[in-house]
C-alpha cells in the first residue's frame, strides 16, 4: 500500500471512530437514529407495558388457553421478540411488552381480541377466525399505475377448502367480515379463490388496510378476551442493572484492548481500533433496526465480541508463524490473512447458520438471542477481515515496519501429547456429566427439583400489593423481598414496580393458601399493608410448552445444519460428528454446573446454553481447520497422532487467548453486576472454560478415534 493511501486509510479509520461515536452519543436527525440512549430495552432492563385480559368464554379448556397464548405470543412479537404471554389463574392472560410506555397505544394497535366470522348475505358462516393463518397490509399498483393498498389473507388447509366452496357459490356477491357483531368489511367475490390466498381491495389508506389486517389477526384467537387492566411496569432487574452492565462492558473492552496490544503489539492496536468500530456499529444497528436488548441479547453480543477477538487472534497467530519462518513483515501479513480466512469464515458461517435457524424456528427469548448474535457475527467478520486488515496495512504503508513491532521471538512449543492422554480426558468428561445427572437425581429425590426452575419455566404465584410508600426497585429488593423470602423459602423472587402508583408485583413459586396468608400477615405487620390491598393469583410459566418445543426444534435443526455444513466444508463426516459430540458435551457439563450451583433456570438459561453452543462450535472449527490443512502434507510414514498433536499445539495459544479475552468480558460483568446478572454470568464463565477444554482435549481425540479405530473396524468387517 502506498504511503498516500495508507494515510488516507488511517484518516478514514479516525473518521469512522469519531463519526460512529458521535452517532452513538447523539444520534442522527430529529428521531436521533443510532443513539445508544434510544436502544429499546427489555422488561428486565427498563420495564414496559403489562396487560391482563379476561377470557369471556366460560370454562375454557387447557388446549384453548394454550393455543390462545401461543397465538398472542406470535402477535406481540411485532413489538419485541422479548415480549412474553402467560396464564394467570384459570381464565386470565397476561401480556408483557418491553421497551414501550404507552399502554393505550398498544391496546389500540393490538385490537380487542373478539370473535371473527366471514358470512354470506343470507347469514351463513363460511369461515371463522381460526381458519385464517395470517393477515397483512400490502401495497401495489392498480390498472392506472396508481398506488393502492390491500389486505392479504392466508388461510389454513381447512379454511382453503371451505373458502373455495364459498367463493365458487357466491361470485359477484358480498361476503361480510364480522367482528364482535360488527361488519368491518364487505368485499365482493370477483372469482373462486381456491389457492388459500385472498386479497381484500378497496379505497384503503395504508393505515386502514393495516388496521383491518390487525383486527382479522386478533380475531383468529380461539377464545374471546376483554381487557381487565393495563399498567406500565418498571425494570425487573432494578434501576442499577443497566448502568452496571454498561460500566462492566466498557471496563471489559478496555481490558481486552490492553491484552491485545500487550500480546500482539502493533497488530493488537489495529485489532483494538477495529473492535472499537465493531462495538459502535453494533450499537448503531441495535437502535436503527429497533432491536430490543435484554440479558439474552447481551449474551449474543458477548459471544460475537469473543468471535471478533478470535478472528484477530487467528490472523495474528498465522502472521507470527510466517515471520518465524524468516519471511518479511509484508509477506507475513499477506500470508497470515490468507491462511486465517478459511477458519474465520467457517467458524462464523457455522454460527451464523445456527443464528438464522434459531431466528426462523424459535420464538421469544431464542429469537432475541439469535437476532443480536447474527448482527454481531456479520459485523465482526467485516471488522476483522476488512477494517483490521486496512489498519495493519496502513501502519506498514506509512513506514512502521520494524519487525519487533509485529512479532517478538517466542520459543517454539514442542507438540504436546494430547492424544496420549485422551483416556484421562474422556474419563474426566464422563465423570463430570455423570456427576451432573447424579446431582439432579439427588435434588429430585429431596423434592427440590432436578434444577432450580424459575417462574419462567414452572409458573408460580403473582401478588399485587399496594403499599403506603412509593418504593424504588432497589428498595423493594432490600426491604420487601427478604420478608417474602423468609416465609416462602424462594430465593428466585421476581418483582416489578407499577409506574405512577405505589403498587408492587411480587412473583414467587406457587404458594399454598396457608403460605399466602402467612405472606399477607407479614406484609401487614412489617409494612402496614391492608388485607384488601393484596391480591394474588397463580400464574403459568412465561415460557410456554410451545415456546420450549420451538426452542428444542430450533436447536436440533440448527445442529443438523451445522453438521451438514462442516461435513460439506471438511469433506469428512467425522469432523462434523466430533464437533457435535463436543457441543453436546459442553451443554451437559454446564447443565451439571446449574444442578450443582442451584442457579435459577429461567429465560437466561436458554440464552446461556445457546451461547455455549455457538462458542463451542467456533473453537472446534479452528483446530479442525489446522488438521484439514496438514492432512494433504502428510507423507506415507508420518504418524497421524503426531500430526493431530502438532495441530492442537499450534492452535493452543489461540484457544487460551480467545477463552481468556471472552472470559474477561463475562468476569467483569459477574463482578460488577447485580445478583440476577451474576446468575447469568456464572454459567457463561463455566461454559467458556468447558468450551476451551473440549476444543483442545476432546474434539481432536474424538476425530482421531473415529478416523483410526472406527474406520479400521469397519474395514475388518468388510474383509470378513
Amino acid at each position: 500500500m502506498k504511503k498516500s493511501k495508507s494515510i488516507l486509510s488511517l484518516l478514514l479509520t479516525v473518521i469512522l471512530i469519531v463519526g460512529l461515536g458521535f452517532t452513538v452519543i447523539t444520534g442522527i436527525g430529529k428521531s436521533k437514529t443510532g443513539a445508544m440512549k434510544n436502544i429499546k430495552l427489555g422488561l428486565d432492563l427498563a420495564g414496559g407495558v403489562s396487560i391482563t385480559y379476561q377470557v369471556k368464554d366460560k370454562n375454557p379448556t387447557k388446549e384453548e388457553m394454550s393455543d390462545t397464548i401461543y397465538k398472542l405470543q406470535k402477535r406481540v412479537e411485532q413489538y419485541s421478540t422479548e415480549a412474553s404471554v402467560y396464564q394467570e389463574g384459570d381464565d386470565r392472560i397476561n401480556i408483557e411488552i418491553p421497551g414501550v410506555t404507552d399502554a393505550n397505544k398498544i391496546l389500540d394497535e393490538l385490537g380487542k381480541p373478539g370473535s371473527l366470522s366471514f358470512q354470506t348475505a343470507d347469514g351463513e358462516t363460511v369461515l371463522t377466525g381460526t381458519d385464517v393463518k395470517s393477515a397483512s397490509a400490502k401495497s401495489g399498483q392498480d390498472d392506472m399505475g396508481n398506488k393502492e393498498y390491500s389486505v392479504e389473507l392466508n388461510l389454513t388447509k381447512l379454511g382453503t377448502k371451505k373458502f373455495a366452496t364459498a367463493t365458487q357459490n357466491n361470485i359477484g356477491k358480498q361476503i361480510a367480515i364480522i367482528y364482535d357483531g360488527e361488519t368491518i368489511s364487505s368485499p365482493v367475490v370477483q372469482s373462486a379463490i381456491t389457492g388459500g390466498q385472498a386479497y381484500i381491495t378497496g379505497d384503503f389508506t395504508y393505515e386502514e388496510a393495516d388496521n383491518l389486517a390487525s383486527t382479522i389477526r386478533i380475531g383468529g384467537l380461539k377464545l374471546e378476551l376483554e381487557e381487565l387492566r393495563s399498567n406500565v411496569v418498571g425494570a425487573q432487574l432494578g434501576e442499577q442493572a443497566l448502568s452496571t452492565s454498561l460500566k462492566a462492558g466498557v471496563i471489559g473492552l478496555i481490558l481486552v484492548f490492553l491484552f491485545m496490544i500487550l500480546v500482539y503489539r502493533l497488530p493488537g492496536l489495529a485489532s483494538s481500533l477495529a473492535l472499537l468500530i465493531y462495538t459502535e456499529i453494533v450499537l448503531v444497528i441495535l437502535n436503527a433496526f429497533d432491536v430490543t436488548l435484554t440479558l439474552p441479547g447481551i449474551a449474543g453480543i458477548i459471544l460475537s465480541i469473543g468471535m471478533a477477538v478470535d478472528a484477530n487472534v487467528i490472523i495474528f497467530a498465522r502472521v507470527r508463524e510466517e515471520m518465524a519462518k524468516g519471511k518479511t513483515v509484508k509477506s507475513s501479513l499477506k500470508a497470515g490473512f490468507q491462511k486465517a480466512m478459511s477458519a474465520i469464515v467457517d467458524g462464523n458461517v457455522t454460527t451464523l447458520i445456527a443464528a438464522a435457524v434459531l431466528w426462523f424456528k424459535g420464538s421469544g427469548t431464542v429469537k432475541g438471542f439469535a437476532q443480536t448474535l447474527a448482527i454481531g457475527i456479520v459485523v465482526s467478520m467485516f471488522t476483522a477481515l476488512v477494517i483490521t486488515r486496512m489498519i495493519v496495512y496502513a501502519f506498514y504503508g506509512i513506514g512502521i515496519r520494524k519487525e519487533s513491532l509485529y512479532y517478538h521471538q517466542m520459543k517454539e512449543r514442542k507438540p504436546v501429547n494430547f492424544l496420549g492422554k485422551k483416556k484421562i480426558f474422556f474419563s474426566v468428561s464422563i465423570a463430570l456429566i455423570l456427576a451432573g445427572f447424579v446431582i439432579m437425581g439427588v435434588n429430585s429425590a429431596k423434592g427440590n427439583g432436578a434444577l432450580a426452575y424459575s417462574l419462567d419455566f414452572q409458573g408460580g404465584t403473582s401478588m399485587n400489593v399496594k403499599f403506603d410508600k412509593d418504593y424504588s426497585i432497589d428498595e423493594i429488593d432490600e426491604e420487601i423481598v427478604p420478608v417474602v423470602e423468609k416465609i416462602t423459602g424462594d430465593h428466585n423472587i421476581q418483582t416489578q414496580k407499577v409506574s405512577g402508583t405505589k403498587q408492587v408485583i411480587i412473583k414467587t413459586k406457587t404458594l399454598s393458601l396457608a403460605k399466602r396468608e402467612q405472606v399477607n400477615k407479614a406484609l401487614k405487620t412489617t409494612f402496614g399493608v391492608k388485607e384488601s390491598d393484596i391480591t394474588a393469583e397463580n400464574i403459568s410459566s412465561t415460557i410456554s410448552g410451545e415456546m420450549r418445543r420451538d426452542a428444542v426444534i430450533a436447536v436440533i435443526v440448527a445442529t443438523i445444519f451445522m453438521l451438514l455444513y462442516i461435513w460439506f466444508r471438511f469433506k469428512d463426516v467425522r469432523f462434523a460428528t466430533s464437533a457435535v459430540a463436543a457441543l453436546l458435551h459442553d451443554v451437559l457439563v454446564v447443565l451439571a454446573f446449574y444442578a450443582a450451583s442451584r442457579i435459577s433456570v429461567g429465560t437466561t438459561f436458554i440464552a446461556c446454553m445457546l451461547t455455549i453452543v455457538g462458542y463451542s462450535i467456533n473453537a472446534t472449527i479452528v483446530i479442525f481447520d489446522r488438521i484439514r490443512e496438514e492432512l494433504p502434507l502428510m507423507k506415507r510414514n508420518d504418524d497421524l497422532a503426531e500430526v493431530v498433536n502438532k495441530c492442537i499445539t499450534q492452535t493452543l495459544t489461540r484457544s487460551i487467548y480467545t477463552s481468556l479475552t471472552t472470559f474477561i468480558m463475562v468476569f467483569v460483568l459477574f463482578i460488577m453486576g447485580v445478583s440476577s446478572i451474576r446468575e447469568f454470568a456464572a454459567p457463561l464463565m463455566a461454559g467458556i472454560i468447558c468450551g476451551g477444554y473440549s476444543s483442545v482435549c476432546i474434539t481432536g481425540a474424538l476425530w482421531y478415534v473415529m478416523k483410526t479405530k472406527v474406520s479400521k473396524k469397519a474395514t475388518n468387517k468388510k474383509k470378513k
